[in-house]
């Protein structure tokens, strides 16, 4: 991964080295270059390292930590200092800021509070444009249930993870009836509830041991086992949970539920992408318009929320793409091409379509989409759209071929 931060660290106390050094370890946007546990032996690891940052645990003995973050500042200027201290004394805060750390963190540490300062580093030693790594939250979401938004977030998942370049997430937050886990078939030993009832003790490392690593790449943390669980699960909880994922990989697919509670408009707010998986049929059609204006009241919603058409060219679908873009007043951002039979398959054999019909259709458009996404190639124009389906028509025999620019129901039907 381009532009890691290397770091070295000191802390004289084993204990607290040690979980630093897992925390650390759980970033990936970080390289552990070295560790020291004395102050005076530092300054001669940074001069053999050269690391980009220097953390500096401060609870050993505060004054000579003071000391030493002066002397790399006036000797090491290129070593950016990150300190942490179980202390909050504003005096003390004061003495190590003017002596020339950066950051300061207060222990014990919160990883998302580590992976902030961090990423703060990395933009101001490399440039805004050069994110250290960053995360991608991405909430699929639909129209109604049965539209294939499980099938959508599970497969974009995996083809965002068969990229090296990539680690990629799965959060199940249909917490009552959930089912990624059997599209990937898997038997989680963790759940969400497990995680976020114990998120203020875990670190990075602990976080992914407590997910579910699938055979593409794609990590799940499924949803709770029993359905009362799921009234475990806090808006804070989660919060804090996507608040880790965020800190601890590249992407996050969040699968949401149907029912649009606190929980999935949460992960709809701190989401960077929202996908509406819909079908072109007159339910789903007003169920995203009425859908659309909720969303105007939640600053940014509608802006960010971009239409995928599941299921493009199934035979006895009544409305247009034409006509289903004047209704909702806004382009379809991608079609994915109807593949009944192959579906079913991935389905049942709970194995990911990269896996099952790597050369199908409707792979390449998910993986197209996934490439969309991260912002290699934009989306096709509508017309471009209705072009590709055309020509995905007619890979499956028997299939209708009307084109999106037939007649078809009035837009006036499609409203309210």
């Amino acid at each position: 991964m381009s532009n890691l931060l290397r770091l070295a660290l000191v802390d004289p106390n084993d204990s607290t080295r040690e979980s630093l050094k897992a925390t650390l370890l759980g970033l990936e946007s970080v390289w552990l270059e070295a560790e020291c546990s004395r102050y005076a032996f530092f300054q001669d690891v940074l001069k053999q390292t050269n690391p980009d940052v220097g953390f500096i645990s401060m609870d050993g003995d505060p004054d000579q930590a003071v000391d030493l973050i002066e002397s790399i500042s006036r000797n090491n200027p290129n070593v950016t200092l990150l300190v942490a201290s179980s202390s909050t004394d504003g005096s003390l805060i004061l003495r190590t800021m003017r002596a020339g750390a950066k950051e300061f963190l207060t222990q014990p540490l919160k990883p998302e509070e580590l992976a902030a300062a961090l990423a703060r580093i990395h933009r101001t030693r490399f440039g805004e444009g050069q994110s250290a790594r960053g995360c991608k939250v991405i909430t699929v979401t639909g129209a109604t249930g049965g539209v294939g938004v499980t099938s959508m977030a599970v497969n974009l998942g995996c083809s965002l993870a068969a990229d090296p370049d990539h680690s990629v997430v799965l959060l199940d937050l249909d917490l009552t009836l959930g089912d990624a886990d059997v599209f990937l078939d898997t038997v989680p030993e963790y759940t969400l509830t497990d995680v976020s009832q114990n998120v203020a003790r875990l670190d990075f490392t602990l976080l992914r041991r407590s997910l579910t690593k699938h055979a593409s790449g794609l990590y799940l943390l499924p949803r709770p086992v029993a359905l009362e669980d799921a009234l475990l699960v806090t808006p804070d909880d989660l919060s804090r949970v996507i608040g880790l994922l965020k800190a601890t990989f590249t992407h996050l697919i969040i699968d949401a539920s149907k029912a649009y509670n606190a929980l999935d408009m949460l992960a709809l707010r701190l989401s960077d992408e929202a996908l509406m998986v819909t079908q072109l049929d007159l339910p789903c059609l007003r169920n995203v318009v009425r859908l659309m204006v909720s969303f105007e009241r939640t600053p940014g919603l509608k802006e960010k929320t971009r239409i995928i058409v599941n299921r493009a060219g199934q035979g006895g679908a009544s409305i247009s793409l034409r006509k289903a873009q004047e209704t909702l007043g806004q382009e379809v951002y991608w079609q994915v091409p109807n593949d009944f039979r192959t579906m079913i398959e991935v389905r049942n054999n709970g194995v990911p379509l990269l896996e099952q019909a790597p050369k199908a259709a409707i792979t390449q458009s998910i993986s197209q989409l996934a490439g969309a996404l991260c912002g290699r190639g934009e989306a096709d124009s509508p017309s471009e759209i209705a072009g590709r389906n055309r020509s995905w028509l007619g890979l499956w025999g028997g299939k209708s071929k009307r084109t999106a620019e037939e007649p078809d129901a009035e837009p006036s039907q499609l409203g309210g």
